[in-house]
C-alpha cells in the first residue's frame, strides 16, 4: 500500500491554488483596463507590414510565462523528479494559458466571458495536475494523464485556429500563429507517447505541412470552425502516424486510427461548411 501511494502523487493544493489564481488574475483585470490596439508598421523596399499590439496581447504572453515558470515550481516539488529536466513540462501549460487569453481578449464582459473564464480555470488546474502526474512514469495514472494532455493540446490548437481565422489575420501573421504552436503540440504529444524522447524532425515536418495546408485554404470562403477542423484533421493524423512509426507498428495497421480520426474531423468540417 505504501509503494502504491508513493507512485500516486498529487500536487500541493496551496501551490496549485496560488499558481492558478495568479494567472487568472491577469485575465480578470483585462475588462477594466484600456486594451486598445497600437499599430506598428514595418516598411521594407516594395512592401509594408503592419502589426497590431495591445495590452491584452502582452497580458497573454505574461500569463503564458507565468504558467511556464509556475509549472517548473510545481513539478520540482515532486518527490520522484530525481534531477530530471523540467523544460518539457512548461510547453502545454504555457500554451494553455496563452490560448485561454485569445477568446477572453475578444469577448465583451458578460455571461460568455465568464463561462470561458470558468472553463479556462478548470482547464488550467487539470493541465497542471496532469503535468505533475506524468513526472513519474511508473504512476498508475500516467497513461490517462498522457492521453488527457494530448487531447487538450489538440483541442487548444483547434481553438487557436478558429480564433486566428475569425480575427481575419493577414497570411504573414496567421502562418507563425499556426505553425509554431503546431510544432510545439506535436513535439509534446510525441514526447509523452514515446516515453520521453524528443522527435524534433517529426514536429518541424508536420508543422510545415500544416502551414502549407493553411496557405492553400487561407483565401477560401471557409468559416472559422471549418478552417480549424480542416487543419486539425491532418495535424492529429500525421502526429499519430509519426508515433506509430517510431513505435515500430506494422504499416498494414498503423494507418487505421489516423484515417478514422481524419475522416471524422473532415466529416464534421463538411457538415458545418454552411
Amino acid at each position: 500500500m505504501e509503494d502504491i501511494q508513493e507512485h500516486q502523487q498529487l500536487p500541493d493544493l496551496n501551490q496549485l491554488s496560488v499558481l492558478t489564481s495568479t494567472i487568472l488574475l491577469a485575465y480578470a483585470v483585462t475588462p477594466f483596463i484600456d486594451t486598445s490596439s497600437r499599430e506598428v508598421i514595418l516598411r521594407l523596399p516594395g512592401a509594408a507590414f503592419s502589426f497590431q499590439f495591445s495590452l491584452s496581447s502582452i497580458l497573454s504572453l505574461i500569463a503564458a510565462a507565468l504558467a511556464a515558470i509556475g509549472t517548473d515550481w510545481l513539478v520540482r516539488s515532486h518527490p520522484r523528479l530525481q534531477g530530471q529536466i523540467t523544460f518539457q513540462h512548461w510547453l502545454l501549460p504555457a500554451f494553455t494559458a496563452w490560448v485561454i487569453g485569445v477568446p477572453l481578449n475578444t469577448l465583451m464582459p458578460g455571461p460568455q466571458w465568464w463561462a470561458v473564464f470558468a472553463f479556462g480555470s478548470l482547464l488550467l488546474v487539470l493541465v497542471f495536475t496532469a503535468e505533475y502526474i506524468v513526472v513519474d512514469l511508473s504512476d498508475d495514472r500516467q497513461v490517462p494523464a498522457t492521453v488527457g494532455l494530448t487531447a487538450v493540446s489538440f483541442a487548444l490548437y483547434l481553438v487557436l485556429a478558429i480564433t486566428v481565422r475569425a480575427a481575419g489575420l493577414r497570411l504573414y501573421l496567421l502562418l507563425p500563429a499556426l505553425v509554431i504552436p503546431m510544432a510545439l503540440v506535436c513535439l509534446r504529444a510525441l514526447y509523452l507517447r514515446l516515453g520521453g524522447q524528443w522527435y524534433i524532425n517529426w514536429a518541424v515536418g508536420i508543422a510545415l505541412i500544416i502551414g502549407q495546408l493553411a496557405i492553400g485554404i487561407h483565401y477560401m470562403p471557409l468559416s472559422p470552425l471549418v478552417f480549424g477542423l480542416i487543419l486539425l484533421g491532418p495535424a492529429y493524423a500525421l502526429t499519430s502516424v509519426a508515433g506509430s512509426i517510431e513505435e515500430g507498428r506494422p504499416w498494414r495497421t498503423l494507418w487505421i486510427e489516423p484515417a478514422i480520426m481524419l475522416a471524422i474531423l473532415w466529416g464534421l468540417a463538411f457538415l458545418f461548411r454552411n
